[in-house]
């Protein structure tokens, strides 16, 4: 009897074990296959990684530079892809040191990753390199050129590697344009006194390329023909088509025929200038010159028309195409040259056609 009741005892838990098996085995696999979900999430590919990009351009009014900054954004979108998404912020500086300045406190506060800045005030440089560095964000500045001595100074210790220049030497910009006049037939030289008479427009005098367009112009022409030159009128149009209209004319007025060239800094001034000497009965290439920079379209179809003696390709793709480079190397936490340079190229007559 007694082994009656042990074996039926036995038998008992034997069932009983069984069917709490059953009952915990849903619950073991649910784990498991929320084990293998997860798994499966945490496998997933994750989207794109976001590099946010500020931008401010001194004036959206300025020609060459919206030709800059659409490039600029398409060059940007051009280099998305499934590992990164670049997204721009494009601001307009409005020609206002302040404004812009507050534009640049905004990215530094929202933490962007990387900046190109084209400052309206080159002298605001070695400030807003000192903000950037603070908050660890590298800058690629670009068309209006810090001093040498703000950009050096901040190449040092901690700020090594995160601030770069990119455009090109001003400096040979004003040595081509005054070799599109030194390389004339006369040397420009309309009444023939071994002398240059000229007018120059300039750009912001604060800017460091219209200084040095308006002082190797000169110096270049000089050191190449070894005429000497007058300088009969030297005015600041700053960049703006409307003022190098009123500063032409005003000096067409005032000296007439003692005008053999007119320096422009930029296109824009030299394209309202062109106006003023067709309103003064002048022809340009015959009886005075005309140079400019930036090869804007209209120069250049000026040039192959014999209405302009010549302008200098401010190179806006290769210019920007660098400066997207830069910020892309920058924003991946590698070490930046001080200086990128791009080539600028005198456009003639003779070549003017390859640059339309």
């Amino acid at each position: 009897m007694k082994k009656l009741l042990s074996v039926l005892l036995a038998s008992l838990m034997v069932i009983s074990l069984v069917a709490c098996a059953q009952q915990t085995a849903p619950a073991t696999t649910e784990a498991a296959a929320e084990s293998v979900e997860t798994a499966v999430e945490s496998e997933a590919p994750a989207g794109p990684r976001t590099v946010r990009v500020g931008v401010s351009i001194y004036t959206f009014d300025d020609a060459f530079m919206t030709l800059y900054r659409n490039e600029l954004t398409r060059y940007f979108e051009s280099k998305n892809n499934d590992q990164v998404t670049y997204e721009v912020t494009m601001q307009d500086g409005k020609n206002d040191q302040a404004e812009q300045t507050n534009q640049i406190d905004n990215f530094i506060a929202q933490g962007y990753d990387v900046l190109i800045l084209n400052l309206v005030q080159s002298t605001s440089a070695a400030t807003v390199m000192d903000k950037c560095a603070a908050a660890g964000i590298p800058v690629v500045f670009i068309n209006r050129e810090p001093s040498e001595s703000d950009m050096q100074s901040h190449n040092t210790g901690d700020y090594a590697g995160k601030f770069t220049y990119v455009g090109a030497d001003a400096r040979q910009s004003g040595r081509f344009q005054g070799e599109l006049i030194a390389d004339l037939e006369n040397k420009g030289d309309l009444n023939g006194d071994g002398k240059l008479q000229y007018v120059m427009i300039e750009g912001d005098p604060e800017n460091v390329d219209a200084q040095y367009r308006t002082e190797f112009s000169i110096s270049q022409y000089k050191e190449k023909t070894g005429n000497e030159v007058e300088c009969l009128d030297d005015q600041v149009g700053n960049w703006q088509r409307a003022e190098g209209q009123r500063l032409a004319a005003n000096a067409l007025t005032q000296y007439g025929d003692q005008i053999e060239v007119i320096f422009c800094n930029n296109d824009d001034m030299a394209m309202g200038a062109k106006v003023a000497i067709e309103a003064a009965g002048r022809k340009i290439n015959e009886n005075i010159y005309l140079v400019g920079v930036d090869a804007l379209a209209e120069a250049v179809e000026a040039v192959i028309a014999g209405e302009m003696t010549g302008t200098v390709l401010n190179d806006h793709n290769g210019q920007s195409h660098a400066a997207v480079d830069c910020a892309i190397a920058a924003a991946n936490g590698e070490a930046l040259e001080l200086y990128n340079w791009v080539d600028y190229v005198k456009v003639t007559p003779e070549n003017a056609s390859q640059y339309k």
